[in-house]
């Protein structure tokens, strides 16, 4: 990885790192965090900076995490400021030790709570904002910090009507009653030290990709290869006929709630799966080989199936 030779400056991604300064600046904030290329996303302890992941640094490399992941995380300028704007709510609890102020604490809770290697979502909740997927605010106090800095930060947002009613507002009026307070200061902490830069890394891509097929259960999901195409045509299958994905997303509201009664799951764990299995479909290039009504039957099936699966060994819990 440290061979890749890929860097930030002068690459596809500085108009969107200069849009977050310009977002900050906005709200009259000496706040800069500084930016380097990693493995994956984060903001480590103590750091006024973030990590970006080698991939978006360049079009071949973000290929080739599609097809090792399935998706490119961050791979739209609107996904990428979305995450951008969460670790910068961490890098700015960094700058000006946030995490110590009592009122911080009793609102989202103390940062010394363990990190869990999983959580469980409660996508009812309303007691945290919703910016990323995952419901990720709800995984540790200081992503449920982060998260209402992004919402709060997000230019145009309507967060006071959107989230008017929710116990999350109480935590938005405070980020906002804080981050006035912090207008014009400079922050205490100016390191530009980096972790785990991609120049000191000296893992193989073929090492990295492992690692993380293995962590995010995806060498499972290519398993379901067998079925799906027991289920749809491949290529070259009736060019005339419809995309499976296509299909799967217009079913995609009644197949959730069929499987959830049958399950007792929470619609949004089977719409993780039935997402990948979408992404999946359209990557092979799948058509229906069937009338429309046995295909939604069949497959509602083997969702079925693959959620009591997930239930069994765990998978549905969303990895940290």
């Amino acid at each position: 990885m440290c061979d890749l030779g890929v860097t930030l400056e002068d690459g596809p991604l500085e108009p969107r790192l200069d849009q977050l300064r310009a977002e900050l600046a906005g709200r009259g904030l000496e706040f800069r965090p500084h930016f380097w290329l990693s493995e994956e996303w984060f903001c480590p302890d103590g750091v006024p900076g973030v990590a970006i992941p080698f991939y978006l640094a360049h079009p071949r490399l973000a290929r080739l995490e599609e097809k090792q992941t399935l998706e490119v995380e961050g791979g739209t300028p609107e996904w990428f400021l979305k995450i951008l704007r969460h670790e910068a709510g961490h890098a700015i609890e960094n700058a000006f030790h946030l995490r110590q102020r009592r009122r911080r604490q009793s609102l989202f809770g103390r940062s010394s709570v363990p990190y869990p290697r999983f959580y469980l979502p409660r996508p009812y909740s309303r007691s945290f904002v919703v910016h990323l997927d995952g419901y990720y605010a709800q995984s540790h106090p200081d992503e449920d910090f982060a998260e209402t800095f992004a919402v709060w930060l997000t230019p145009g947002y309507p967060w006071p009507e959107r989230y008017a009613g929710w116990p999350a507002l109480r935590k938005l009026e405070y980020v906002d009653a804080l981050m006035r307070e912090l207008a014009g200061v400079t922050p205490p902490v100016q390191t530009r030290r980096t972790v785990d830069p991609l120049s000191r890394i000296p893992k193989t891509l073929r090492a990295h990709y492992r690692e993380k097929r293995r962590l995010y259960g995806l060498d499972r999901r290519k398993a379901y290869d067998e079925d799906l195409l027991r289920l749809f045509t491949a290529p070259p299958g009736d060019r005339d006929r419809p995309s499976a994905a296509a299909f799967l997303s217009r079913n995609r509201p009644e197949l959730r709630r069929r499987v959830a009664r049958a399950t007792g799951e929470y619609q949004y764990t089977i719409d993780r799966l039935l997402r990948s299995i979408i992404v999946r479909c359209r990557q092979l290039g799948l058509r229906l080989s069937r009338s429309e009504e046995e295909t939604r039957l069949d497959f509602a099936l083997k969702l079925t199936f693959y959620t009591m699966e997930l239930l069994a060994t765990g998978r549905h819990r969303v990895p940290l």
